[in-house]
């Protein structure tokens, strides 16, 4: 039986798996809670660079400055505490464009996973290309997702081939926007703290039913950062614009791979990102219970210093 039966269970419970089986109909978008309507504080986790990259971490509370629609707001939680768990999901795209790395990637990604995770830390890993398959749930054992990330597998090896999986699509192509929903959605969205998916891919989406906005807004939801390594096979087109929206609006990194030689470095990158945050909060001066996005700006007081932090939410629909 396939590693994930119990999410495709959970999926068509939810009629989730029809959205992304049968021709999508507009629905109102789901309602998952960024913020709890009792709590009103929106944390914010911030990763500081210098103008030669290298992060930035003595930095204290009077250094930032934050704003929600252009209007500053009183910071009201600050901390540098680098050991607060971290909720992971790994996305490796398995579709025809990244066959001759996959091997290099899953090497990587071992690594990396068994380098980042501390105790507490749980992480998923998905594969996605005809389908969204989940190769193993949430989970703090290094060797079972080790063990996940092996099993992923190319299922768009000479076009037209339909691998079976929890989300399979008759359209075929690389289901790159589906994934990020999903792992957002209907994984992340009940998980707390700090939450990020890393995701190995070209960019390139055929055949999702659901729009790049979507994915993202997901995303912002869930308060989940997103990192992208944009690597492909000669031959392949990939797409940084796509990369870099999504990731840049969840305050995630792309960093372009000309090789699989780069994996490791940037696998370390976003290790040192992760441990490197700057956790900031404060309660917003719009009260305002009306569902809508608030666009978010941090700043520090050094003009020179680049800031990785999500660039907005959803306000509470009360």
């Amino acid at each position: 039986m396939h590693s994930a039966s119990k999410f495709f269970s959970m999926l068509a419970a939810s009629g989730l798996a029809l959205i992304l089986v049968a021709p999508f109909v507009a629905q109102e978008p789901a309602q998952v809670p960024t913020l709890k309507a009792t709590v009103n504080l929106v944390n914010l986790f911030a990763t500081v660079r210098d103008k030669n990259k290298r992060i930035v971490a003595d930095l204290r509370q009077e250094d930032f400055k934050i704003y929600e629609d252009s209007q500053e707001q009183t910071i009201a939680f600050f901390s540098q505490e680098v050991t607060l768990p971290i909720t992971l999901g790994l996305l490796i795209d398995t579709s025809g464009s990244e066959r001759n790395r996959l091997g290099a990637e899953q090497e990587a990604a071992t690594r990396f996973m068994e380098r980042v995770m501390r105790k507490g830390d749980e992480a998923m890993v998905i594969s996605f290309d005809f389908d969204v398959d989940l190769l193993v749930d949430f989970t703090d054992d290094p060797a079972q997702i080790a063990r996940a990330i092996n099993r992923a597998k190319i299922g768009a090896v000479g076009g037209g081939v339909l691998t079976p999986g929890p989300i399979p699509s008759s359209i075929g192509g690389t289901h790159f926007y589906d994934a990020v929903y999903l792992a957002c959605n209907e994984k992340l969205a009940t998980e707390a703290g700090r939450k990020a998916l890393i995701i190995i891919t070209d960019a390139q989406d055929e055949g999702s039913k659901l729009k790049l906005e979507e994915a993202i807004e997901a995303a912002q939801r869930t308060d989940t950062v997103v990192h992208v390594l944009l690597i492909h096979d000669p031959g392949f087109s990939r797409r940084p614009d796509v990369a870099k929206k999504l990731s840049g609006e969840t305050g995630g990194r792309t960093i372009e791979l000309s090789s699989e030689k780069k994996l490791n470095e940037a696998f370390d990158q976003i290790s040192e990102e992760l441990r490197s945050q700057y956790t900031v909060g404060y309660y917003p001066e719009n009260t305002a219970k009306d569902g809508k996005f608030r666009k978010i700006r941090v700043a520090t007081t050094n003009k020179d210093y680049k800031i990785l932090a999500r660039k907005g939410y959803y306000a509470p629909q009360g």
